[in-house]
């Protein structure tokens, strides 16, 4: 009996855990502070070998303020479908244009990777007040 695929993309969600987590400089017991989720199963989960149930993933996805959608297999498309992007409005820039990246079918995985990294450097620097960029226009 062939073995069902999983309808969870726990690298996705292991993926996006880890960069908040090192974004905001927490250990993986302050998340589980904040998300009623174990440290040893959000390492399971960033390593891509846990397979974490319903209330685990609820928590994680609102903890992330990220849609469950965007970490659900769904159906499976053709090589000739585009893959449908999921995101809500209060989901951040990076995460949006990381979405898109990834759903593009003409990029490798880590050319996509890639590019979302370069896209979260380059917004995080200048989309903040005081940022070097932002006085340019003032100089003489």
């Amino acid at each position: 009996m062939a073995q069902a695929k999983s309808l969870v993309n726990t690298v996705e969600l292991g993926r996006a855990i880890r960069r908040k987590r090192d974004d905001a400089n927490l250990s993986l017991r302050d998340v589980a502070d904040e998300t009623g989720v174990s440290a040893s199963t959000l390492s399971r989960i960033e390593n891509g070998t846990g397979k974490p149930d319903a209330d685990n993933i609820a928590r994680l996805t609102a903890w992330l303020d990220m849609p469950m959608e965007r970490i659900m297999s769904g159906r499976q498309t053709t090589g000739d479908e585009a893959k449908p992007v999921i995101y809500f409005p209060q989901e951040s820039m990076p995460s949006i244009v990381e979405a898109h990246l990834r759903a593009d079918r003409n990029l490798t995985p880590e050319t996509a990777a890639a590019l979302s990294e370069l896209f979260r450097v380059a917004y995080t620097q200048f989309s903040h007040p005081g940022t070097e960029t932002r006085g340019r226009s003032k100089r003489k």
